[in-house]
């Protein structure tokens, strides 16, 4: 569950980046995050993952107070999230395998339990038959499917897909959104993060509209229009 109660957050250089932002998202869901350049919606993702701290207000994700959590507790917290970037952010040098594994091997993860989840969550992402490939034999679509399976691994309650299509033609983009409806679908909340009004529309999930630092709208319906 990730909570946001009248969140308020200026950086040091005075750009008011939130105006007192609330939002309740409940465990099983699956929500877009939308607006233009500049809204708040990166500060948002940071706050939930613990890079930067409210000035004002409560966020709480996953039983956790960002506001007061203590250092020891941080990398607890984030065992319970899987984030996906934009740019995929994979070790070219390592197998698909070995980039996957590798994110069990950070949390102390057994070699048992590593052979058991990774080949799973493979090909839950349908990466099965490319476990022994790297990175640069890939297409965009699979190296982002990797990501996802790394994201996946740890069995986190929250995956945050922070713009996941951006860097894929429309085909590929609809690919990636079906999966991560598909992860959704298993149990898991899902944020996805994006500008990209086309991708929204094909599907009819929960959008939060953020604009200017504060949320103009939050329903389940089809997709806002904006002002790029």
């Amino acid at each position: 569950m990730v909570r946001f109660t009248d969140v308020f957050k200026t950086y040091e250089n005075g750009t008011k980046a939130l105006k007192g932002v609330s939002f309740e998202i409940q465990d099983g869901e699956f929500v877009f995050l939308v607006g233009p350049s500049g809204s708040g919606k990166t500060t948002i993702i940071k706050l939930i993952t613990g890079e930067i701290a409210p000035m004002d207000g409560e966020v709480n994700v996953n039983g956790y107070d960002m506001g007061s959590i203590k250092f020891s507790k941080m990398p607890y917290m984030r065992r319970t999230l899987g984030v996906v970037f934009q740019d995929f952010r994979l070790m070219e040098g390592k197998t698909v395998y070995e980039n996957v594994a590798f994110a069990m091997r950070v949390v102390g993860a057994s070699n048992k339990e590593i052979r058991r989840r990774v080949p799973y969550v493979l090909e839950l992402v349908g990466l099965d038959k490319r476990m022994m490939r790297r990175p640069d034999e890939l297409s965009g679509g699979e190296q982002q499917r990797v990501a996802i399976a790394r994201a996946l691994v740890n069995n986190p309650r929250v995956v945050i897909a922070d713009e996941p299509t951006g860097n894929l033609d429309p085909a590929r983009s609809l690919e990636i959104m079906m999966l991560l409806e598909k992860i959704n679908e298993l149990g898991t909340t899902v944020l996805v993060v994006t500008h990209e009004k086309e991708l929204v529309n094909n599907f009819n999930k929960r959008v939060i509209a953020i604009d200017a630092g504060r949320v103009v709208s939050d329903r389940m319906d089809r997709y806002y229009s904006y002002d790029e």
